[in-house]
Order: structure tokens, then sequence, then C-alpha cells
């Protein structure tokens, strides 16, 4: 019988995904078996501007077998409980969007059914006092989940990372080449294609070497050196939903509030992100070309950091959207190779994560069956489709009429899809997750109600508990968790007790 399997993998770009493909290549697949090559060249940067990510890229460690404070210690990371939106909904709200649940349900029927009914009845108590998340966030405090036998808040605490990616890369570097990857230095000049049918046969650098091989794995970044200057793979715009196209970065000098989230802070023609790493902050300014100027979205980043700006800002041009195709022949990208979308919702990592995950759930050999690559393909752009709708959310539910930018986003047509979720939303309040899509329904019900979206009315299901034990219930959740919260060490001392950097 004869061996077809994937004897040669050849990683194009290093960086978050470069080095993510070849860390799990490196665990998954036997390198005594199979030759796996990362090309990177010195000459050309990396994007990474810090990064915050979501609860899923823990999956992703204990897979690797790393271990998290060693991890947070290597790349200055903290921990993220969620995000909090400011200036979004309307100017001067302020909403939370926690990892984990709000409270818990009861009689078979989601809390924030229970919630909605207290609402519309006058209990004006907001929806964070709920979540464990929002309020050890607004009181900077952090810990790990502990077992203590008892039906606590503190037993479940999902959290997930902020890191700097510039020593992320390098980390995973250190892990993979102790496990067999070969780093190849030099800047790829020419794709070399196989006549016959138009697969890749080999990358040529600029000293003139050859590098074979029989998957290739595109991590170029938005350059797309394989998947679109080599194969063609094609682009779908998605600037007419999502107008933002640049952002400005830099890293700021840390003020007193060391919060366990990212905050997005939405401006007249984009947002701001705050990311509190370790050693410092990482701020950016995401905004629209169409509407404002690098010059003033320059200004207005710098005008509005925790501390002294430790670099120059940099400008870093996208467009949102995705390859049409991300698994072509014998190519598959990753990272922004593959797509880009807006770190709204810090779900770049993720889906570097989940085309790794689908990809060694696929896993080709030489034949590359096209029955494969199709269902890739299809799952792969769902998934980015379901987290864009998720982030036009964002955008369009709102009651901003301050500038032409969210006149724009707030009448702007929006698929099909989101618009059944929010009329859904709109009708009763209800939220819905399809499928196995990223976020669940509490996201959607975090992002719509703090939005400023109005339920006409609750769900009927909820009516079954008499308002008197409806209010006294919400009562005992919400001094439960305040008294979770208040046994928790901050965030500070939770750093420097288990994972402070050197």
């Amino acid at each position: 019988m004869t061996d077809n399997r994937i004897r040669k993998i050849v990683i194009v770009g290093g960086g978050t995904a470069g080095w993510m493909a070849a860390a799990t290549f490196a665990k998954l697949l036997s390198t005594d078996y199979t030759e796996i090559t990362l090309i990177e060249s010195d000459q050309i940067g990396i994007v990474g501007v810090g990064e915050a990510t979501i609860p899923q890229m823990a999956i992703f460690n204990r897979m690797l077998g790393i271990d998290e404070d060693e991890f947070l210690r290597e790349t200055q990371g903290s921990f993220k409980l969620g995000i909090e939106f400011v200036n979004w909904g309307k100017l001067g709200r302020t909403y939370f969007h926690p990892f984990g649940k709000f409270g818990v349900d009861m009689a078979g029927v989601s809390f924030h059914a229970h919630w909605l009914r207290a609402h519309h009845a006058g209990d004006a108590r907001p929806i964070e006092e709920y979540s464990l998340q929002a309020l050890a966030g607004e009181q900077a405090k952090f810990m790990r989940s502990i077992d203590n036998g008892k039906n606590s808040p503190l037993s479940e605490i999902a959290y997930a990372y902020h890191f700097d990616t510039s020593l992320y890369g390098p980390y995973l570097r250190r892990y993979s080449e102790a496990r067999g990857v070969v780093r190849q230095e030099g800047k790829i000049v020419d794709v070399a294609l196989r006549g016959s049918d138009g697969f890749i046969e080999a990358v040529v650098l600029e000293d003139g070497t050859r590098v074979e091989g029989e998957l290739f794995i595109d991590c170029s970044g938005f350059r797309g050196l394989l998947i679109e200057q080599a194969l063609g793979g094609g682009y779908e715009d998605w600037s007419h939903w999502l107008p933002c196209n640049r952002a400005v970065a830099v890293p700021c000098a840390h003020g007193s509030h060391f919060s366990p989230y990212t905050r997005a802070t939405a401006h007249t023609a984009g947002w701001q992100w705050r990311i509190p790493l370790q050693h410092r902050i990482g701020n950016g300014h995401v905004f629209s070309t169409n509407y404002m100027s690098e010059d003033e979205a320059t200004a207005i980043l710098l005008a509005n950091l925790d501390g002294e700006a430790l670099a120059e800002p940099r400008a870093i041009p996208f467009q949102s959207g995705h390859r049409q195709k991300m698994w072509i022949k014998n190519c598959v990208a990753l990272g922004l190779a593959s797509g880009f979308m807006e770190p709204l919702e810090s779900t770049s990592i993720w889906l570097v994560q989940s085309g790794l995950a689908r990809l060694m759930g696929m896993f080709p050999d030489r034949s590359f069956a096209p029955g494969t690559i199709d269902r890739y393909n299809r799952i792969l752009l769902n998934e980015y489709r379901q987290i864009r709708d998720f982030i036009i959310l964002h955008y369009h539910a709102t009651e901003r009429d301050d500038s032409p930018f969210w006149n724009y986003c707030r009448t702007m047509e929006i698929p099909d899809r989101l618009n059944e979720k929010m009329r859904c939303f709109e009708e009763y309040g209800r939220t819905f997750r399809d499928d196995d899509e990223l976020f669940n329904e509490t996201s959607w019900f975090a992002v719509m109600n703090g939005q400023c979206m109005k339920a006409a009315t609750h769900d009927p299901v909820a009516d079954t508990l008499s308002p008197e034990v409806l209010r006294a219930r919400l009562t005992n959740i919400q001094e439960t968790i305040a008294a979770s919260v208040g046994y928790m060490p901050s965030h500070r001392d939770f750093i420097n007790r288990h994972c402070a950097a050197a």
C-alpha cells in the first residue's frame, strides 16, 4: 500500500499565527516523521500590538501542555474577565460584556428573562450586578476558580488573557524548536507552482534557497503571499458593514488602575482599545478614514492615555473581510492571511485557533481530497460571518447621532441573520445561539441590552414565579455575587503572587 501521508509542512510567516501553527503541528504530529519548517524574515515586521483573547485560549494552552503562570510571566500577561464598553449605545453609557453567565437560571427559564421581567416592573438594578466578572472587573479583582464543595460563584470563574504579542511569538518559537520545528530565515521572492495542477511546489528565498513542501500554511499577514498572490483566492469586502479601515496603536505607561478587562471606548468615527499588561498598557484607535483623518485619530488616541506614551504611534491599515476560500489546493491560510476581523471582541487569536483545530480534524494526505477542502471552507466562512454579525451589532444598535459615522452605522442595511436576531430581542428580549456559533445567549443579551436595545415585553415563560419570590431570589443572587467578589484579591496582588514577570 502506498504511503500517502504528508511528510513536509512549510509555514510561511511567523508572528502569532505562524508560531501557533508550528506549535500545534509539533505537539500533534511526530516531527520524527513530519518535517515542519517555518520561514520568516527579520526584515518583515509583525502587526502585533498587544493582544486580548477570549476564554477558549486556555483550551489551546492546555492542548500544548503550557503552564498558565509560565505563559503569563513570559508574555507580561494579565487576566481578562470581559470587555467594558464606553459610549457605544449612547454617550455617557457604560456596560460590561462578561465572560461567564448572569445570575442563575430559575424554574427552567433563563436568568435574562427573569431579570427583564423585573426590570419592566420597575426594578432598576443593572444586570451587571448579577455578574461576578462585571463586579470583579469594576473593583479590579481577580482569582481562579476554587472548588469549595459549595454552589458558589467562585467555583466557576471564566476568564481569558491579555499578553504582549511581540513576546508571544518568540515564546511559541522556543516551544516549537524544542520539539523539532526548523526556522528558516529569509524573504520569499517567488512561489513555484506545479505545472500539472497548480499546486504549490516550493517557495524561493531571496538568496536562491528553494524550500519544497507538500502542505503550505500561509501566515504571511495581509499580503496573503500564497493564498492570494500565488493562488488568487479573492477577497470578500465587509467595509459597507464595518467601515473602520485603519488603526493607530501606541503603548503607554501604567496609570493607577490595573483592570482585569479590556476597555473599548467609542469616539466620533470609531473606538479606542485599552489592554493592560504587566509592564505597560496597549492602546489603539480603530477608525474610518472616510470620516476622520489619521492626524485627528492620533491626537484623540494620545489625549486619552493612562500614562506617558512609550513609542511613536504606528498606523495599521486594514480591510474587514475574508478570503473567499481559506484552503485552496495544498495551501491553508491562517491569521491575517485568511481575513481580518477588527479586534472589538478579541476574536483574532480564536480564529487562528479554530482554523488549526478544524485543520487537524480534517488533516489531509497528499491527495488533498476536495470534499474535505470544501467542508473546511464552508465551516470557517460561516464562523467568520457569525462573528461579523456580532460585531456589526455593536455599531448598528446605537442611539448615537452625534457624527456622520454613527448616523451611517445606525441606519445602514444589515445582514438578514442579524436582523432576525435583533427583531427577536425587540419582541420578547430573547437571544439565541445558532448551531455552535462562538457567542452564546449571554453574550448577545449583554450587548443588545448594553447597546440600549429595548424589548417590548419579557418572555412569557418567566411569569412562573410570583413577583415577591422573584425579587427575593434576585436579591439573594446579587448579595451572593457581591460577597464572592469581596473575597477575591486584587488583580495586581494575584499576579504578583502567582505569575509576575521578572
